[in-house]
């Protein structure tokens, strides 16, 4: 959630400084939201390495416990 945060408060600050005419605040403001993105599409990468993490670690189980099953028909 803190991307969303970081996206609106640099929108407001590039809207307070397009109406004072303060370029710097614009530029602050701006460079707010690109932090909001950047955050964002890490979280998304986190989450999806994460899943997938877990997606392998599901298959790498149900693989082992297919691999005891034949062993222990073969004894």
């Amino acid at each position: 959630m803190g991307s969303t945060m970081d996206k609106i408060k640099g929108k407001a600050k590039e809207i307070e400084g397009r109406v004072t005419g303060d370029k710097v605040r614009t530029a602050q403001g701006k460079a707010g939201q690109a932090r909001g993105e950047v955050k964002g599409i890490a979280e998304r990468a986190s989450s999806r390495v994460k899943a997938g993490v877990s997606r392998a670690k599901s298959k790498l189980q149900r693989g082992r416990a297919k691999a005891n099953a034949r062993t222990s028909r073969a004894r």
